[in-house]
Order: C-alpha cells, then sequence, then structure tokens
C-alpha cells in the first residue's frame, strides 16, 4: 500500500483510486472537509463502494483547487465548486485544442 507522502509526489494513473484518507492528505485537510463536502454534492468524480469513499485523479485535483479557493479568497464552498467546475472546463477545451493543434 503507498503512503500518503508517494501519493503526494507520485503522478497517479487514470485508473487509480485514491481513499478519503489520501485526498485529505494530500489537501492538508481533516477527512472531515472532504466529507461534508461529499454530503453537499461537490465532488462528482467521487464513488461510495460498499461504503467506502473512493476518488479518481480528477477528484483530488479539485479538492486541492476548492481548499485553494476557500482558504486563499475564503469563498464558500458552494462558490469554491462553481470555480472549479469552470477551471475544469477551461482545462478540458485547452485539452481539446491542443488535440485540435490550435494551441
Amino acid at each position: 500500500m503507498m503512503s500518503d507522502e508517494e501519493v503526494l509526489i507520485g503522478t497517479l494513473l487514470s485508473e487509480s483510486w485514491l481513499t478519503l484518507e489520501q485526498v485529505a492528505a494530500a489537501c492538508d485537510v481533516e477527512p472531515e472537509w472532504l466529507l461534508a463536502h461529499l454530503e453537499a454534492g461537490l465532488f462528482p468524480h467521487a464513488e461510495s463502494v460498499g461504503g467506502v469513499w473512493r476518488f479518481a485523479e480528477e477528484a483530488l485535483t479539485r479538492a486541492r483547487r476548492m481548499r485553494s479557493l476557500e482558504r486563499d479568497f475564503e469563498a464558500v464552498p458552494e462558490l469554491a465548486a462553481l470555480v472549479a467546475d469552470l477551471m475544469e472546463e477551461t482545462d478540458r477545451l485547452r485539452r481539446r485544442l491542443r488535440c485540435l493543434g490550435e494551441l
């Protein structure tokens, strides 16, 4: 099993899943912060399997962005989630343009 430190410096594979505790450690938040955001429906890239939360790579990026927005700009969680949505869409569009040779 990977330690939290390995998760922080490693590159995730798209098929890899992280636990709630690993994502919380990678974002420097308590697991309760993550659970509150999950209960509010702010993490579409996470799923519960047998009552255990697991997170895809996109969820880690989203959690880090949301945590940064909340901490640096005192954004409420819903606003941080909205901004994270816009950043994800911008990332998706940039990847698409790159594939088309436009960037």
